[in-house]
């Protein structure tokens, strides 16, 4: 179910998805092949869920979407952004709790 609130986005949606959003954007980087990323999916999924209509919430997958990942300096992943206005807010690299997470979407909404 909170799966459906997770947006997808792309190298080609990224400026009008996220730099240009009104609200806040947690971005999680991840490939299929990660494994410490397919842990974090239930994170990302009730983050989704909980901050649905207030923040956007999605995921960037950085095997088919290289051209973000480059130009936001994506190492290792997975990697979560916070983005408000356009600009990054707060980055996590690897399994976050949700707690830190939703902190950081509360700051900066």
């Amino acid at each position: 179910m909170a799966a459906e609130a997770v947006l997808t986005f792309t190298d080609d949606g990224f400026q009008s998805d996220v730099l240009d959003s009104d609200v806040p954007v947690l971005v999680d980087f991840w490939a299929e092949w990660c494994q410490p990323c397919k842990m974090l999916t239930p994170t990302i999924d009730a983050l989704a869920e909980e901050y649905a209509g207030r923040a956007k919430v999605g995921k960037v997958n950085i095997d088919d979407n290289q051209q973000v990942a480059v130009a936001r300096n994506i190492q290792s992943i997975p990697t979560v952004l916070i983005f408000k206005g356009g600009e990054v807010t707060q980055t996590f690299v690897g399994i976050t709790p949700k707690e830190k997470m939703a902190e950081a979407l509360e700051a900066a909404m």
